[in-house]
């Protein structure tokens, strides 16, 4: 799978409009029987709502995609939930507004402007991620060498997970899959080819996006 984005932790987010209560709560999904889970679980806890509206994407490439109205008019409030996931462009993301109903109607457009608003809030405030593939890379140089390339690995976009200091000193570094070459070339230039590597597991890490 290749690098994607998601929520970063499970969150909810209240706003309030013309005194109806629109709570948006996001979960991260891994499948459609977690997504059927989550909603059900937050059926049970808002048992007395006027609506539990929800939309959720499933799979690298979005195969798996709902959205409910749950009472609302056609079209204005699982959709535009919908939407906005699509348009943050996050995945395994289910997203469930909750609507206590005060007394004043809004209308479609109202509706729509009300669920999107809510679950785009909600992004904002529980925040995103981009789940990376990356790759442990061992790199061991002289002491000599060391600090000159320990400056420059501290300035770069590359990540020192740890040290270790032994007869040599070496950097264990996670790099994005897509750049170890690139960042190996860049180890020789900075070492002027005083260096040696070792490639080692993979694993994914979670990068903070700006909203």
């Amino acid at each position: 799978m290749k690098n994607y984005r998601t929520i970063r932790e499970h969150g909810s987010h209240e706003i309030h409009i013309k005194k109806s209560r629109f709570i948006c709560t996001l979960k991260r999904t891994e499948s459609e029987r977690e997504a059927v889970s989550f909603i059900d679980q937050i059926k049970k806890e808002h048992y007395k709502a006027s609506h539990n509206c929800y939309a959720y994407l499933i799979g690298e490439s979005n195969h798996i995609q709902r959205a409910f109205d749950d009472g609302e008019p056609s079209g204005t409030a699982g959709v535009p939930i919908l939407e906005v996931l699509k348009k943050r462009n996050v995945k395994n993301v289910t997203a469930v507004v909750t609507r206590y109903f005060g007394g004043t109607k809004l209308g479609a457009g109202g509706l729509i402007r009300a669920y999107g608003q809510v679950t785009n809030e909600a992004l904002n405030h529980i925040g995103i991620v981009e789940k990376q593939l990356q790759q442990f890379v061992s790199v061991s140089v002289s002491y000599p060498v060391s600090g000159k390339l320990q400056s420059v690995l501290e300035e770069s976009a590359y990540t020192i997970y740890s040290t270790d200091y032994t007869s040599e000193v070496t950097y264990n570094c996670l790099i994005p899959i897509e750049k170890v070459d690139v960042f190996m070339g860049e180890a020789m230039n900075w070492t002027s080819g005083n260096v040696t590597f070792k490639s080692g597991t993979k694993a994914w890490i979670e990068v903070s996006v700006a909203n």
